[in-house]
């Protein structure tokens, strides 16, 4: 079961059905790089929390190990989904992703 819901906007003309279809790809891939999907709302959440504080400086921000490794996850995760979902779709590469993470 999935925690979130994930939005796919694009500026072409792409079939609900296309679009259904970039979204699994796209919950597929972040599920596995972070392991389950039920991981994935509170890791953004914290993500969220860490651009938040840090989003203003240049990297690297100022983080303890366990806030870097976090970081790190995300930023792998996201990496891993948006290239499943608009890499290999070639009239989606100026497409996006919006997650919608229920509030906890």
């Amino acid at each position: 079961m999935h925690h979130y819901t994930v939005r796919i906007f694009h500026s072409e003309d792409v079939s609900e059905a296309e679009r259904d279809q970039a979204a699994q790809r796209f919950r597929t891939a972040l599920d596995t790089s972070l392991g389950d999907a039920s991981l994935v709302a509170p890791v953004y959440r914290a993500y969220l929390r860490l651009l938040q504080i840090h989003g203003d400086q240049l990297r690297p921000w100022d983080l303890d190990p366990s806030e870097q490794l976090l970081a790190d996850q995300w930023e792998a995760a996201e990496l891993a989904a948006t290239q499943a979902t608009f890499g290999a779709e070639r009239y989606m590469g100026d497409a996006h992703f919006e997650l919608e993470i229920p509030p906890p």
